[in-house]
């Protein structure tokens, strides 16, 4: 895919580091590719959002990425070393928040926390200090010595993303991080991303696109488990610049004829003699739309204009709403 980082550029001068290396991830369950053919690589400093629809591949792809599922074929280096050959060294760089968190109800925020700074080999002498920083970045001061079967969904959300942080590794995973959180804990976990991705290589997956649109540098969406866009958060805000028109006829147009018209940037079908045109923001295509359906007997039934957002590319893409709360 033109202007698609494929994975290749480990020698990018002053660019900063690559921490993460997917190349040509596939995962095949039976004769169904769950994905297919994904690479992609993320820098220190950087958040990527990796978005999809359900059953698009992204959570196969998370669990390969962090070591939890082997890939049919390809390779994932964390911090250059290889998870099939490396996996110690691959996965003591990484930090892993799934969907569900990887609670034990029995035991005490702090009691757990220490578990699991005894699992990552965190020295003795410093596992209390690494504790306490992941719990006041994670706002769970608090709670240390409650139980985690007692607190909310949303506090044992945060032990969760508290428990993938707590080494301080180079590269965060987080799968949907914000499920079951209240609008003020949201704040906190994406201003807690954006933290994150000053010195690390965070990946988000989420179906929240404002999420993302608030958390990341980059977007990536999956969908039927292969990689369809990759772009930076910049270059879709210039995209959101352009204006949209839902346009709808009565007999099926000529959609060669419309992209010719001045000012039109793409058009796509959307079904049952419904087109969405991109255009420039100051030419209007409106009116040589009309006289061109007039023409040609299209009989023109809707002009609507819209915004261009990350849902609607969304949408365009994938076909699927999205699940926004």
């Amino acid at each position: 895919m033109p202007g698609m980082d494929n994975g290749t550029e480990r020698d990018a001068g002053h660019r900063p580091e690559v921490l993460v290396e997917a190349v040509g991830l596939t995962r095949v369950y039976g004769r169904v590719p769950a994905v297919s053919d994904v690479s992609f690589v993320i820098r220190r400093g950087e958040v990527l959002g990796f978005l999809g629809p359900n059953g698009a591949g992204k959570t196969t792809t998370m669990q390969m990425l962090s070591g939890n599922l082997a890939p049919t074929s390809g390779r994932v280096l964390i911090g250059g070393h290889d998870m099939m050959s490396e996996p110690k060294r691959a996965k003591a760089a990484l930090g892993y928040l799934p969907e569900i968190p990887p609670l034990y109800r029995e035991l005490t925020v702090d009691e757990y926390l220490d578990y699991c700074a005894a699992l990552h080999r965190v020295p003795r002498p410093d596992r209390t200090r690494l504790r306490e920083r992941a719990k006041a970045r994670c706002g769970l001061s608090e709670v240390g010595k409650r139980l985690t079967a007692n607190l909310s969904k949303g506090y044992q959300q945060r032990v969760g993303l508290a428990q993938a942080i707590l080494h301080e590794p180079p590269v965060v995973i987080l799968d949907e991080p914000t499920i079951g959180l209240d609008p003020i804990q949201i704040r906190e976990v994406r201003r807690l991303i954006r933290d994150l991705g000053r010195e690390h290589a965070v990946i988000l997956s989420t179906h929240i696109l404002p999420e993302v649109q608030a958390s990341c540098d980059r977007v990536q969406i999956i969908h039927k488990g292969r990689l369809i866009l990759s772009e930076t958060i910049g270059d879709l805000e210039r995209r959101s610049q352009s204006r949209v028109l839902m346009v709808a006829f009565h007999r099926a147009p000529d959609t060669a004829r419309i992209a010719e018209l001045a000012g039109v940037q793409s058009v796509t079908s959307m079904g049952d003699h419904r087109l969405r045109l991109f255009h420039d923001p100051d030419q209007d295509p409106t009116e040589a739309l009309m006289r061109l359906s007039m023409t040609e007997d299209w009989g023109l039934r809707e002009v609507t204009p819209e915004t261009s957002s990350l849902e609607n590319l969304f949408v365009e893409l994938t076909g699927e709403q999205s699940a926004n709360p």
